[in-house]
């Protein structure tokens, strides 16, 4: 069967990351091409796949027996359905684009191939993830990953803040990778199987099942922590430590896409628990709201694009808690290319300026005319202008908002929808457009090894909206349900008109207070000063957790410490002191009572011989003499 080469995707990525981590030194800066040329040719296998998967909707899979236990028998192998194939495509053509841009990027980095070695595992776990056929290969792979972002966010780890950034991100993720552990037990326990295909059969065969909610919830708590959903999204901002193209990859390909993904995999049990809906959809709409008004006040160029994602997640999982599926994993795809080109199109800029400041920049269109006009393109998609790619799938989410039962949910995702426009265009007027406010700074564009990738990006970010447009009669809509739901899918005029709207309000906005009026900015920052400093102290989120979390638990480790060092320690030292003590006493009773006693019978006898000895002269004359002697002292005591 042509399918069973959906074994080989992961393969090659693993096999580059062997040669790099223990041939770095010597392959050198041939690392890249070896990590380049194995997600090419992934890309070059799954292609295929994805095309036959995409003409026939069919399910494709093969597994093998790994485990049994106690009459459960665990099957690992690939399923290749409409939702894997979608990511699938995803994956390997962005994850392809991102190594070709990191070649540029870090090649001054002396770390080279270490680097290349870490993104080619972190490809080979992701992949896996995506074709995996139950949820304990999911897992491991998910575990992976977990590590490689510890590896890949700390790369500059003399950086205090780069380490500490990485610990973040390890220890919060473990926060919900321990739930979704909880969460696939419980779910095994309630109907038996892991597998992902027959999920919804076996989910409806149990539908009564008081534990199918809990199950759900506790898996959504991984995409909590993986996709930085509210409160674990903590560690998305912080991520920025690492190398750009790492933040890419994390931010648009894999690490969050994951997230999103296992709810997407997980939605046959989704839908069957409406309690586990409700939660999902109002963590993904707190999510969306929160991080858009933290990007508004922020002036890193990086952390702008980190809050962007956590609030674009935000919507994803909105959607996908209303029931949108297509919605859901429609803004997932074309996500993963705009805003893929949005983190690399930052790192262009502090490549070519060396600051990621946006308070410094400006005036970079003249002399970054590719990074500019490829940066301006995502930046459109991404605040919903047509006919680009975020337009089309951030109204189906918008339109699944519209139909669902919460109208609230759906202004909510509409003002997001207007902070997106204004703080994107706010970060393009800032960085691209007016004069430069740094003197000292000499813009340069980058190389083409960095170029060319935004430019095939820019490119997916036009169109990959159109297979879920009206143009193409809704195509991935179909698609992602296997064309088992085919049918006219309503337009709804309001709906599109209000999207474009706020869209071009947002812009609008900013070019007011960026462009014409940039003093008025000034002005309403001191009249919404309250509102500005929650943003600008992202809503005090991470004082909260030193507060509530650090220090109570650093508190509580310097007690467990004191009580270890004075009781535990103490009581140990204590006893061999004692022991000590004791075997001293031992000792000197053993020398002076044992032993003494015994030398004492010794010299003793030894005495009372040498006295004896000196009587035994060997003459008669002498032992009749002490006769005679001895019977007259008998006779004298007799007589007396």
């Amino acid at each position: 069967m042509v399918t069973d080469s959906a074994y080989l995707i992961p393969l090659f990525p693993l096999l580059a990351f062997v040669i790099n981590i223990f041939f770095g030194k010597k392959v050198g800066k041939r690392s890249a091409g070896i990590s380049i040329a194995a997600s090419a040719v992934s890309f070059a296998i799954s292609l295929p796949l994805v095309m036959k998967v995409a003409s026939t909707g069919a399910v494709y899979q093969n597994a093998f027996d790994w485990l049994a236990l106690d009459g459960y028998t665990v099957r690992m192998g690939y399923l290749l359905d409409p939702l894997s194939a979608t990511i699938l495509f995803m994956v390997t053509l962005v994850g392809t684009l991102i190594q070709i841009y990191s070649m540029g990027y870090m090649h001054d980095d002396p770390r080279f191939s270490r680097f290349f070695a870490y993104v080619s595992l972190f490809m080979f776990a992701m992949l896996t993830l995506v074709i995996s056929n139950n949820y304990m290969l999911f897992f491991m792979s998910w575990e992976i990953m977990g590590l490689c972002s510890y590896l890949l966010i700390g790369f500059w780890f003399e950086k205090n803040s780069a380490a500490n950034a990485s610990k973040k991100a390890f220890l919060t993720t473990r926060v919900g990778d321990i739930g979704l552990f909880l969460g696939i037990l419980t779910l095994f326990v309630a109907i038996g199987t892991l597998n992902f295909d027959g999920l919804g059969d076996a989910v409806k065969s149990q539908a009564q099942n008081a534990l199918l909610p809990w199950a759900m919830v506790l898996i959504f708590c991984g995409a909590i922590g993986k996709s930085g959903q509210f409160p674990l999204h903590v560690w998305l901002p912080d991520a920025m430590e690492g190398p750009t193209p790492v933040s890419a990859l994390i931010h648009a390909a894999t690490m969050v896409a994951a997230g999103v993904y296992l709810v997407a995999r997980s939605f046959p049990l989704l839908e069957a628990c409406p309690q586990a809906m409700t939660v999902v959809a109002t963590v993904g709409t707190i999510t969306a709201f929160m991080a858009a008004f933290i990007a508004l006040t922020a002036t890193d160029i990086k952390k702008v694009l980190a809050y962007s994602t956590v609030s674009q997640l935000g919507y994803m999982v909105t959607a996908l808690g209303l029931g949108g599926l297509a919605a859901g994993t429609f803004h997932l795809t074309t996500h993963a290319f705009f805003k893929a080109l949005l983190f690399m199109g930052a790192g262009s800029v502090i490549h070519g300026t060396g600051t990621q400041d946006i308070r410094e920049l400006g005036g970079l269109f003249g002399k970054m005319k590719s990074t500019a006009w490829t940066f301006l393109i995502a930046s459109l998609a991404i605040a919903g202008v047509p006919p680009l790619s975020g337009f089309w799938s951030k109204d189906e989410i918008l339109l699944t908002a519209y139909r669902s039962e919460s109208s609230l949910i759906y202004w909510i995702l509409i003002l997001t929808s207007f902070m997106t426009a204004f703080y994107m265009f706010r970060l393009v007027f800032l960085t691209f457009f007016g004069k430069p406010r740094n003197p000292k700074i000499h813009a340069h564009e980058s190389p083409l090894s960095m170029t060319l990738p935004l430019w095939v990006l820019a490119v997916g970010a036009i169109v990959m909206g159109l297979p879920g447009s009206p143009f193409m009669h809704h195509w991935y809509q179909n698609f992602i349900h296997g064309f088992h739901h085919q049918g006219h899918h309503e337009v709804n005029i309001g709906v599109m008109i209000s999207s474009v709207i706020v869209g071009l309000g947002g812009i609008s906005l900013a070019f007011i207070l960026y462009i014409l009026k940039p003093l008025l900015a000034e002005t309403l920052t001191k009249v919404f000063r309250p509102l500005h400093t929650a943003s600008l102290n992202k809503l005090w989120f991470d004082e909260f957790y030193v507060a509530c979390l650090i220090r109570p638990f650093h508190w509580l480790g310097r007690i467990m410490f004191g009580f270890d060092q004075k009781v535990v320690d103490g009581a140990v030292n204590g006893t061999g002191r004692g022991t000590m003590f004791t075997s001293v006493i031992h000792d000197l009773f053993d020398k002076y009572v044992v032993d003494g006693l015994v030398n004492f019978t010794g010299y003793f006898t030894q005495f009372w011989s040498a006295v004896i000895r000196r009587i035994q002269t060997g003459f008669v004359q002498n032992y009749m003499l002490i006769m005679f002697v001895s019977v007259l002292i008998f006779m004298y005591l007799e007589l007396r």
